[in-house]
């Protein structure tokens, strides 16, 4: 299960169908066709992501959408026949994640859903990767060996975090430049010789960081 996705919506056919779509792609569905209902089911329910009618039988969904932000972040996706660009503006000013005006495709709705998740979920946290005593730590941009602190260039820790979340593996000098430097690069395979020569140096661990002749390097833990 994907998670709850509160839907504000009066038009028991529009309901259906969007429900349809978002069940069949995991997620379970609750139907509010008011906007006093809609408020009740945030608070006894565990809400991912609400979708809001503008046109409701007894609130305007601006309203709604303005009640819902004073109370929480809860990324909202407003679902209308009301395209007019003022009620764009506001919508998105009030604290909407996106506006899919009606007539709409279900598909497109679900991958708006989507993408508005993706946004809203906090980014994972990634665990520093180590070779031997050594540790790149991505999130903090920072690298130590033996518990000391390494100062290292930008392309430097790049290449060096590279080897560590690849570490037993053969990189080629090819592959190496592609996903450290890009293709564009112009300096060619020679620019990976001279920043694996620096990180030995600097790491003073040259043994982490191998040789493999004819093939290119592989970082290896002690």
């Amino acid at each position: 299960m994907a998670g709850t996705i509160l839907l504000v919506e009066d038009e028991e056919d529009i309901a259906t169908l969007v429900k349809a779509y978002l069940e069949r792609d995991g997620f379970r569905v609750v139907w509010a066709s008011k906007g006093v209902d809609g408020l009740l089911a945030l608070e006894q329910q565990e809400v991912r992501l609400a979708i809001l009618d503008l046109q409701l039988p007894d609130a305007d969904g601006l309203d709604l959408c303005r009640a819902i932000r004073e109370q929480s972040r809860l990324p909202i996706v407003i679902l209308t026949a009301r395209d007019e660009e003022v009620d764009r503006i506001t919508g998105l000013e009030l604290g909407a994640d996106d506006y899919v005006p009606k007539p709409f495709s279900p598909r497109e709705l679900v991958a708006r859903v989507r993408a508005v998740l993706r946004r809203a979920e906090p980014a994972p946290v990634e665990e520093p990767a180590t070779l031997g005593d050594v540790v790149v730590d991505r999130e903090a941009h920072a690298v130590t060996v033996g518990g000391s602190p390494v100062e290292l260039t930008a392309k430097e820790f790049d290449l060096l975090a590279y080897f560590a979340e690849h570490a037993g593996i053969v990189l080629s000098r090819d592959r190496l430049l592609d996903r450290v430097w890009g293709l564009a690069f112009p300096g060619g395979t020679r620019t990976v010789d001279v920043h694996v020569a620096q990180l030995r140096k600097k790491l003073a661990r040259p043994e982490l960081i191998r040789t493999v002749r004819g093939s290119g390097y592989k970082a290896v833990g002690r």
